[in-house]
């Protein structure tokens, strides 16, 4: 593999010193950018650009090519694993992506396999060596999956969900079968993400996009229990470098240090919290990722200018910020105002940081 030229993100997930705070943003491949609107059209479907190498490196490159990020994250989806569960994923028009099969019984969960991420999952692995390929040292890497909640809560509801409410039916009626399932996408999610490393992905990040519908003591038992599971059995060194693995729990702010006792390397956050306080909570122990509101990019330039601003004077000058969104990138966002904020933040970060990283 190509030397890395740029590794101020896994430097800074390490909290070690760095020249700018690095940036990249979540969804940055995606429906924001005309071009990734062209290519998905010409895959036809989401789920086969997902299932394209090609296609899927192409727009992984994408925002790249437009914005001096410190990072690419594999294109793929987080319900790749139920997918390969075979659940008969499918997306409805207007609604987001649907089960066939939902998982609701304790028999149909001792009928789940876990997949090979080799062969099942194939195809996701095929991008992340096309990718890494293409990137050629250029910038990392980023891997990631759902956490074991977030997947389960898809699988069990047979799609998106306000209420929960087959999933909360579970936690609270049969435990035990939420707990078997957990389980079972605890062993699926680190099998791919350990493939996601042996293929090229320097850097994984875990998403808990539904941990913070959840009350403290479920959250405890049911979602930051499987992530710790999956972060302990995760390959944290590859190609003579350590892998950071980043956890990310939407609406999980009042957590943060119970996250932190998960062995991971950095924690994301949402938009809710502010960073200064954040990095108070948790001290040295790990880095922070993120976390202005995707809504300033609807704003002026000055006014992204500002929030960056602010975001990077309440971190401080202190190792291990990444900048990022507190979620993903929204689909009407203007380009050109992810081109402010990237510049934005690589000019304003410097003072922060001593000459030369």
């Amino acid at each position: 593999m190509a030397a890395l030229q740029n590794d101020r993100l896994l430097r800074a997930l390490l909290r070690q010193p760095v020249d700018r705070t690095p940036i990249w943003i979540m969804r940055q491949a995606g429906r924001y950018l005309p071009e990734y609107r062209a290519t998905r059209e010409r895959a036809g479907s989401f789920m086969d650009l997902c299932r394209n190498p090609e296609l899927a490196c192409e727009v992984t490159l994408q925002p790249l090519e437009r914005f001096e990020l410190d990072a690419a994250i594999l294109f793929s989806d987080i319900l790749t694993v139920p997918d390969a569960m075979g659940l008969g994923l499918y997306f409805e028009a207007g609604e987001g992506p649907r089960f066939e099969r939902p998982v609701r019984t304790a028999r149909d969960v001792d009928a789940l396999p876990v997949p090979d991420p080799e062969d099942e999952l194939g195809y996701v692995m095929d991008a992340v060596r096309t990718i890494r390929r293409a990137l050629a040292g250029r910038v990392p890497l980023l891997g990631f999956s759902g956490s074991p909640w977030t997947l389960a809560t898809y699988m069990v509801e047979g799609g998106s969900s306000k209420e929960f409410a087959h999933s909360k039916g579970l936690l609270y009626g049969q435990p035990a079968v939420l707990h078997a399932l957990l389980d079972k996408l605890a062993r699926a999610v680190t099998a791919y993400l350990n493939a996601q490393v042996a293929a090229g992905a320097q850097a994984l990040m875990i998403f808990d996009t539904w941990g913070g519908t959840l009350t403290p003591a479920a959250y405890g038992e049911f979602s930051l229990r499987y992530m710790r599971q999956v972060v302990e059995g995760l390959t944290r060194e590859h190609e003579g470098r350590p892998v950071p693995v980043i956890l990310f729990t939407k609406g999980g702010g009042q957590w943060l240090e119970r996250q932190a006792d998960t062995g991971c390397d950095a924690l994301g956050l949402d938009w809710t919290l502010d960073i200064g306080d954040a990095r108070a909570r948790v001290g040295e122990r790990v880095a922070l990722q993120g976390n202005m509101d995707p809504g300033v990019l609807y704003g002026s330039a000055q006014a992204i200018r500002n929030e960056v601003t602010r975001i990077l004077a309440d971190f401080g000058p202190y190792p291990g910020h990444v900048f990022n969104l507190g979620h993903g990138i929204h689909q009407h966002i203007d380009p050109e105002n992810v081109r402010v904020l990237v510049d934005a933040v690589h000019e304003l970060s410097a003072p922060y940081h001593s000459p030369g990283g």
